[in-house]
Parts: structure tokens; C-alpha cells; sequence
């Protein structure tokens, strides 16, 4: 059974910042690609950052520079720090992870991220 439990979200004010946390069970972050990705109202679930197993990152134009991927292999947690926050990064944040075996999609239940003006 895999468990993704997400961690960090919340009310904060423009400039701000927030780390996201994503503990694993069932799966191992040090094998697979994960990444971050969110949603907000009325628009499409779209990739914030993305780690592989070789550490290669991506990151959308609209948050480089400002947010960083991570993982502790040990604790088999992946990390998204979110520096200087401008109130269009307010959606749910989801973290994502994809089985190496059998190729199934795992997600976390999500978390808000509110940024005010």
C-alpha cells in the first residue's frame, strides 16, 4: 500500500515563505521521478517541480529561481521550498510520485497554499 502524506501548507503574506513536505510509504523517492504539482480554481493541475532519481530538476518558468525540490533519501521525504511567494501562487499542492514497477500514479490528498496581497 502506498501512502503519500503532505505537510507545510497554509495562510501566508506575500514575500513569504513555505516548505512543503511529502512523506512516503509503500515507495521509495531515492527510484523514481517525483514531483510537486498544483491546482487552482477553474484552471488546469499543472507541474511545479520535478526530481528524478539521478537528481535531474525541473522547474516551471513561473517558479524558477524562487522554489526548490529536494528529498532526504533517509526519511524518504521530498521537500519544496517556496521563497518569496506572490499571491498567483495560491492554489492545492499536490505531491506525486509514479511506481517503477507498475507505472501507477500515486498522489497526495493535497494541501492549500494561501498567499494574501
Amino acid at each position: 500500500q502506498v501512502q503519500l502524506v503532505e505537510s507545510g501548507g497554509g495562510l501566508v503574506q506575500a514575500g513569504g515563505s513555505l516548505r512543503l513536505s511529502c512523506a512516503a510509504s509503500g515507495i521509495s523517492f531515492s527510484l523514481v521521478t517525483v514531483g510537486w504539482f498544483r491546482q487552482a480554481p477553474g484552471k488546469q493541475r499543472e507541474l511545479v517541480a520535478a526530481m528524478t532519481s539521478g537528481s535531474s530538476t525541473n522547474y516551471a518558468d513561473s517558479v524558477k529561481g524562487r522554489f526548490t525540490i529536494s528529498r532526504d533519501i533517509a526519511k524518504n521525504t521530498v521537500y519544496l521550498q517556496m521563497n518569496s511567494l506572490k499571491p498567483e501562487d495560491t492554489a492545492v499542492y499536490y505531491c506525486n510520485a509514479v511506481g517503477r514497477v507498475s507505472k501507477k500514479d500515486y498522489w497526495g490528498q493535497g494541501t492549500q497554499v494561501t498567499v494574501s496581497s
